[in-house]
């Protein structure tokens, strides 16, 4: 019995064995399958998600090029923000880390998950900003409590530095976010979201060189997205830097000039185009656009009467008054109209036809020769000059000398101003041309329009003999290791439609705006400089005698424009100048003196480089 029991215990032993070793081998084949399954068939999936939570790409930024000015000072630099960025893959639960993160910056949680939200799905595994150029205040709490927050860092990325606020800004511009189309225009293949590029100024028109090309690294990190280790870097190229043509000492003198005033002023080289000063009034601090300027910034900015988004030297249009009688008497001396001694009686006004055009000085000013008529600016010399010129011709002498087209500066939005003809009347209002027409466009007032970087040109031309140049802004383009990648030379675009005679005479007339004692712009005399120059006066309103008006903040921007353009010294121009004061009422007092002072700084500071060469020369 014993034995029986015995052999009963034993099969049952191996019934429980056999049992147990099937299921182990089931339990073996299941892991065998499983292994199978992940290894073939997963396998390659699997090993991208591995490498993709264990490795990540991380892009750099590169610097973009720095702008300096002829002088070789420093005007745009790069400086290092902040940024807050997030992998999602990484931020788990990505609901409480925003929150802990709100709490510590001081952002609502509500902002910040739809910056998570506008991203989508395809930022899971990339870094996503979240906040740039925070402070550094913030960025030491998020440091002190990164353990808190996986899947928070910290870039730090090189950002856009205008030195000098507001000086300039029109000139240099400023930069904003890229946006979609742009980047699927294939027009930026070096860029990709989120990056900026010029919006405006030189920052725009040289972009493609100012941008330079992104570098990455590829770096292990642990579970939260925590730096292991950096496993390759491909460095970034930064961008090429551009030297200007600008004066930087005498733009800064140009605008404190202009004070509160609005308007604009434009210095040229006359020997060679290049743009010494480009000051557009009212301004704006370029620095408020790094990282997007706030709704109410650009609310203030839009709503402005003096349009400081405006870049007034060349896409302002004025008429030009009294400055274009240059053109007149250019014109009317190459068409024989009028010789070196002729004359034109002005009584103080030009009966024509029905109408008396009366002359600024309404006791007349004589017997007028085109230099007496140029140096005391006598309307009713122009009315007759003119009208025997008429308006075609007139016109003609305009295109010529660089009018009712854009100069070719490289800046973007440039306006062409406006030339008138007796068919751009007909087409543009169905209306024939009036004589009288012709009277009001010789003196600078009627349909025309000049911009004034065209009024600039134009004086410089006239005082160099007659030479057009494409205004320069940059002379040179140099990659980061001082290599030259392009030089910009002056470049000629034409030349004034005037023999040497004709533009003797008008030089002539020009000196003794300043320099004789009746001329209109004597007042701004510099002692052992002699300046050429033309006032002008541009009507805005015309008022009926007696005419009152509710303020005086309505009386000012109904008040005339003060113009004055000129050259020095005149024998031998360095520097021509163009200045617009809005609602100055008159050249003479208004603009005169700002071309004044400006001249007189440039060229002393000119004769002490001359000097200092000189003196180290000597033995």
């Amino acid at each position: 019995m014993s034995s029986l029991n015995k052999n009963a215990d034993r099969d049952w032993i191996k019934q429980r064995l056999m049992g147990a070793s099937l299921c182990i081998l089931m339990v073996f084949a299941l892991l065998f399958l499983r292994l199978v399954y992940l290894q073939l068939i997963k396998g390659e999936e699997y090993r991208r998600l591995s490498e993709t939570n264990c490795v990540r790409l991380k892009s750099i930024k590169s610097s973009r090029g720095l702008i300096y000015d002829r002088h070789h000072t420093l005007l745009v630099e790069n400086r290092p923000a902040f940024d807050l960025t997030i992998v999602l893959e990484d931020a788990h639960p990505v609901k409480e880390t925003i929150e802990t993160l709100a709490d510590l910056i001081d952002v609502s949680f509500e902002d910040l998950m739809e910056s998570i939200k506008k991203a989508g799905k395809s930022a899971f595994y990339k870094p996503l900003t979240l906040k740039r150029d925070i402070s550094r205040d913030l960025l030491a709490i998020v440091e002190a409590h990164k353990f808190d927050l996986p899947g928070i860092h910290i870039d730090i990325e090189p950002t856009r530095h205008y030195i000098y606020k507001k000086t300039a800004a029109h000139l240099l511009g400023y930069l904003g976010q890229i946006n979609r189309k742009e980047l699927e225009s294939g027009g930026y293949p070096t860029v990709r979201t989120g990056d900026s590029i010029g919006r405006y100024g030189i920052e725009k028109s040289f972009e493609p060189f100012l941008q330079g090309k992104r570098g990455g690294r590829q770096v292990e990190v642990d579970a939260n997205g925590r730096l292991i280790k950096v496993l390759k870097t491909v460095p970034p190229v930064s961008g090429n830097d551009l030297h200007l043509t600008l004066d930087l000492e005498l733009q800064k003198t140009a605008e404190q000039l202009l004070g509160e005033n609005d308007g604009a002023v434009v210095a040229i080289d006359p020997s060679n185009g290049d743009v010494l000063v480009m000051a557009s009034a009212p301004s704006f601090d370029q620095n408020d656009f790094i990282g997007g300027i706030s709704t109410k910034k650009w609310q203030i900015l839009m709503t402005d009467p003096g349009k400081p988004m405006s870049n007034k030297a060349i896409q302002a249009e004025y008429p030009p008054a009294s400055t274009y009688k240059i053109l007149t008497a250019m014109a009317a001396l190459e068409e024989r109209v009028i010789d070196e001694h002729g004359t034109f009686f002005c009584p103080g006004y030009y009966r024509f036809g029905n109408r008396r055009y009366q002359c600024w000085k309404r006791s007349g000013h004589g017997e007028m020769t085109v230099v007496d008529a140029l140096a005391q600016s006598c309307d009713v010399f122009f009315y007759q000059a003119g009208e025997k010129v008429g308006v075609d011709s007139l016109a003609q002498y305009a295109n010529g000398s660089g009018f009712g087209r854009s100069t070719g500066i490289k800046l973007a939005h440039e306006r062409r101003g406006l030339i008138p003809t007796a068919a751009w009347k007909k087409k543009r209002f169905k209306e024939a041309w009036q004589a009288g027409e012709t009277l009001s466009i010789s003196i600078g007032q009627g349909f025309n329009l000049v911009t004034p970087l065209q009024m600039a040109v134009f004086i410089a031309a006239v005082g160099n003999g007659g030479t057009l140049y494409r205004p320069r802004l940059v002379t040179s383009i140099v990659d980061s290791d001082g290599n030259i990648v392009k030089s910009i030379q002056p470049e000629i675009t034409g030349g004034l439609p005037a023999s040497k005679e004709t533009l003797a005479l008008v030089q002539k007339g020009l000196l003794e705006v300043v320099q004789g004692e009746r001329g209109t712009a004597r007042r701004i005399r510099i002692k052992g400089i002699n300046i050429a120059g033309k006032t002008g006066t541009a009507q805005v309103f015309s008022r009926k005698a007696g005419e009152k008006f509710d303020n005086e903040a309505m009386r000012r921007t109904l008040r005339d424009h003060a113009w004055f353009v000129s050259y020095a010294p005149a024998e031998a121009p360095k520097i021509a100048i163009c200045v617009i004061i809005e609602h100055g009422e008159h050249g003479s007092s208004a603009a005169a003196p700002v071309a004044g002072a400006l001249i007189e700084k440039y060229l002393q500071k000119q004769l002490q480089k001359q000097q200092a060469k000189t003196d180290t020369i000597k033995p």
